[in-house]
Formats: structure tokens, sequence, C-alpha cells
């Protein structure tokens, strides 16, 4: 469940082609930055989720305006800026179902981000950009 809050976060950051934050998000995001070589791979000169993946730490991989984690994949849908923080909401879906989703995204350094979410229930995470 957290890694699909963090996929809407994400998306509607990279669909802001505008913004420089929004380019400087592509590629592999993790909890622990210690699980990054656990996480991600490279296939055909691609980033992607090693089998398990999940298990060791999970991950979003950003690529342009495509976000995938590994149970989701997200679309902007609109997104408002409010100074340090970006407001999303993005349509998401798991393979079964779409739902949509509002979180917001803070950039807290350099490689660093939190995601946060008030509803359904409220959650903080801290992602790291892995050196990939």
């Amino acid at each position: 469940m957290r890694n699909s809050n963090s996929l809407a976060l994400l998306i509607a950051l990279v669909a802001q082609s505008t913004s420089a934050l929004a380019a400087d998000l592509n590629g592999g995001w993790t909890l622990d930055p210690s699980a990054c070589a656990e996480v991600f791979a490279k296939e055909n000169n691609k980033l992607v989720f090693k089998p398990d993946a999940d298990i060791r730490a999970g991950g979003l991989i950003v690529d342009g305006k495509k976000i995938t984690g590994t149970f989701q994949k997200c679309v902007a849908k609109s997104f408002h800026d409010d100074g340090p923080n970006v407001q999303v909401t993005a349509s998401c879906s798991d393979g079964v179902a779409v739902s949509e989703m509002t979180f917001d995204v803070t950039i807290t350094g350099e490689n660093k981000i939190t995601l946060s979410s008030k509803k359904p229930v409220p959650m903080e995470m801290p992602y790291v950009r892995c050196p990939l």
C-alpha cells in the first residue's frame, strides 16, 4: 500500500514539464538506500525492479511521465504547487482496479523527498534516490 501512495505523488511532479525539480526525479527511489542493489537492476539499458523488490524495501521508478511501483502504475490528473510542497491528484491502477488519490511531495534535500497523505490514513515516508 505504501508504494501505491508514493506513485501518485511522483507522477504529478514528473508531469510538471516546466519544473526543474520534476526533471530531477528520474531514476529509482527507495525507502532504504542500503537496499538499492537488491531493489533495482538495468535490463536493455532500462531501470527495472529485481524479483522480490517489494520484500527488500520496495520503491519507485520514475522515467519521464511513467511512474512504476512494485504493485501500481499512476498518471497525474492535476497538481497544485503550494510553495515547498506539491499537492497531487493521480489516477492509479494495480491492474485490477483504478483509484484516485491525493498526496503531497516535499523535496527535502539532494536526492531526497518525503511523500505524505492525510487520507484515507495519515502517512509520511522519506524516499532516497538510488545511485544507479
